[in-house]
């Protein structure tokens, strides 16, 4: 009889049981750390272009097993398997652009003649690891999240630990076997199970770890910097949102609920820059009621693995319980329920709610992560852009007028990180920065930035050489 401590692994739409997983010691934790510390050592000796190489072959692995691990996530995720495809083809959209862009991540000179009595002087700046980066995961898109934190965090030559969530990490034990499978040396990239609440506190304070990037809720986020704040380790924090959906006077209605659809209803409402307030002109709150509900009515709720399913589960029945809770305190806070609000397990149905007051905890700091659609009416624009401004969280943000002076007006008044037009909130290309304010986090995360936040700056001198 074994005593290992063990992890059940199941499917929220059906509660089978899919695996069962040995979670990982704090015992355990230190030794992975002290081996990262050797493996980044041989991972960051290898030239730019042989780490390069490697991850192109990890590539051509998920490639061939990209069926097998889209059904993986779409079983423990509860997302509908077309969904599962999209974020397991996301793998090579993601690696491909972080090792071109590193592989073009060039050292800088400066010319000495451009400071008084540095003429002689040769002036050059390059790029260092950090050192170890622990990659702590969510669970709405893992794979996504795996890409914009493991990719950079390699090619810049770190080793890498790997926090996946307890709710669905089976996909990403798989991703980093491939990644070892490719050539990564196995000290160089770590893979740990076991609740965050025990593992976290472990790898935050640890004095061998580098850099935290965590992407999750906002109270963990906050325990995180402290923890690093006073070890001055780097840190990368991707937090809440309760993201604004500003439907103007003149805005296409058609277009803002086929929007509507994309920005809320994707992965159950499961996403941190989902559009949650719909802060909606009067005139116009009645139409978009109407055509938002005949469009709901033909989403096709069903099994997950099900190609012809629009919409699937919440990771879990506690999930799903929580969105329950939102929805009656809302209702009993002003709302009221025109659509949905219904429970079975962890499947909730897409939801309306309308004619909430701005006193209503939803219209503020509370994020409904669920397929509920929270609308806020308002009169002017000065009103609609109170509301939007009136939360602890600035992730993203959209406008919808057919006016675009008016609209980009609305971009430089309103708090976020990103800022939508004509489109919902939901917005996230490889490329541009992923950055949220106040409250929804600190750092950035893509293409064009992560590189830069896991490595460091040395600037080397050669004096008197000209």
């Amino acid at each position: 009889m074994s005593n290992k401590n063990m992890l059940n692994v199941y499917n929220p739409y059906n509660n089978e049981l899919i695996a069962e997983l040995e979670t990982t010691t704090k015992k355990q934790v230190e030794k992975h750390i002290l081996d990262a510390v050797l493996g980044q050592k041989t991972w960051s000796d290898l030239p730019l272009s042989s780490r390069a190489t490697v991850l192109y072959k990890f590539l051509t692995l998920v490639e061939d097993e990209k069926d097998k691990l889209s059904s993986l996530l779409s079983q423990e995720s509860g997302k509908p398997i077309k969904e599962a495809q999209a974020e397991i083809n996301n793998i090579s959209i993601g690696f491909l652009a972080f090792i071109e862009k590193a592989k073009h991540l060039y050292d800088t000179s400066f010319p000495g003649t451009s400071e008084a009595g540095q003429a002689s002087n040769l002036q050059i700046t390059t790029r260092e690891p950090l050192g170890v980066v622990a990659c702590i995961l969510p669970f709405n898109f893992p794979c996504d999240l795996f890409c914009q934190k493991v990719a950079p965090a390699l090619m810049m030559g770190n080793s890498v630990i790997v926090l996946p969530s307890t709710n669905n990490p089976l996909t990403v034990t798989e991703l980093v076997k491939l990644l070892k499978k490719a050539g990564v040396p196995k000290d160089a990239i770590h893979c740990l199970i076991g609740e965050g609440r025990d593992i976290g506190p472990v790898l935050t304070q640890h004095p061998d770890v580098n850099m935290v990037t965590f992407t999750g809720s906002t109270p963990v986020g906050l325990e995180i910097a402290d923890i690093c704040a006073s070890r001055l380790a780097h840190v990368a924090l991707e937090l809440g949102g309760n993201d604004a959906f500003i439907v103007c006077e003149d805005a296409d209605v058609d277009l803002a609920v086929k929007e509507m659809i994309w920005g809320r209803m994707y992965n159950s409402g499961q996403v941190c820059c989902a559009s949650k307030r719909f802060i909606i002109h009067k005139s116009k709150v009645d139409t978009f009621i109407e055509k938002s509900i005949a469009q709901l009515q033909q989403l096709h709720l069903g099994s997950p693995q099900d190609e012809s399913t629009d919409f699937g589960c919440l990771i879990s029945e506690q999930a799903a319980v929580s969105v329950e809770r939102q929805v009656a305190l809302t209702i009993e806070q002003g709302g009221k329920l025109v659509f949905g609000g219904t429970r079975e397990g962890a499947c909730y149905s897409p939801t309306i709610i309308t004619d909430i007051p701005v006193t209503a905890d939803v219209a503020s700091n509370m994020e409904i992560f669920g397929p509920v659609v929270s609308i806020i009416p308002f009169d002017t624009e000065e009103e609609a852009i109170r509301i939007a401004n009136a939360s602890i969280y600035a992730l993203s943000a959209c406008v919808f007028s057919t006016d675009y002076k008016k609209a980009i007006a609305y971009s430089k008044q309103i708090e976020c990180g990103v800022f939508v037009v004509n489109g919902a909130s939901f917005y996230r290309s490889f490329e541009i920065p992923f950055c949220g304010h106040k409250m929804s986090g600190f750092g950035s995360e893509g293409v064009s930035s992560t590189l830069e936040e896991m490595s460091k700056v040395k600037s080397l001198i050669l004096k008197d050489v000209y």
